[in-house]
């Protein structure tokens, strides 16, 4: 987040979500630069840009792919909302930012592994990336986004054919195991 951020009346920035997913329904999972920490791509959607413009540039800048290399399965109703620890937030947006309200995008990869470019932009968010499990971002994700990403993974779930629920999920891969 560059600059200050763009906020509703309750604090929240509007944000895209990115789940992309390979033939066999596996989610795309990036390890954010210099972190051993692991997110979907995400990011904000700019003054006058619709979701779904802020999800092809922020599919480009974070993943390197281009509307080609894709296609939309589906997307959230409406906005799932998560709010940042207080500790997280810029000293100078503490009591005004609250957290952020995502759109998020099932995308299926019609183009090839290959055609990931993690360093497609200046600024890259990744530095490393794999297919995962549909189910296991949730109990691997920071704290705080743990229920928009359950939330997301349910609702877009009901695109895909085969996919258990996230109990079932549960039941065979014991959160030790993951």
């Amino acid at each position: 987040m560059k600059g200050d951020p763009v906020l509703d009346r309750e604090g929240y920035r509007p944000n895209v979500g990115i789940i992309l997913i390979n033939e066999r329904n596996e989610v795309f999972w990036g390890k954010r630069v210099r972190e051993h920490s692991w997110q979907f791509p995400q990011g904000g959607i700019k003054p006058g840009e619709s979701p779904e413009t802020a999800m092809y540039r922020e599919l480009y800048e974070e993943v390197g792919l281009l509307p080609q290399h894709v296609k939309i399965i589906g997307r959230t109703r409406d906005w799932l909302r998560y709010d940042v620890p207080s500790h997280w937030v810029r000293r100078e947006w503490r009591g005004s930012y609250r957290g952020q309200k995502q759109i998020w995008y099932l995308l299926r990869l019609v183009g090839r592994d290959s055609d990931v470019n993690l360093r497609a932009c200046h600024h890259p968010e990744f530095d490393g990336w794999r297919w995962h499990q549909y189910w296991a971002p949730v109990d691997e994700v920071i704290d705080f986004k743990r229920g928009v990403y359950l939330g997301a993974l349910t609702e877009l779930s009901r695109f895909l054919r085969g996919i258990e629920s996230y109990e079932e999920f549960i039941r065979r891969n014991p959160i030790e195991n993951l």
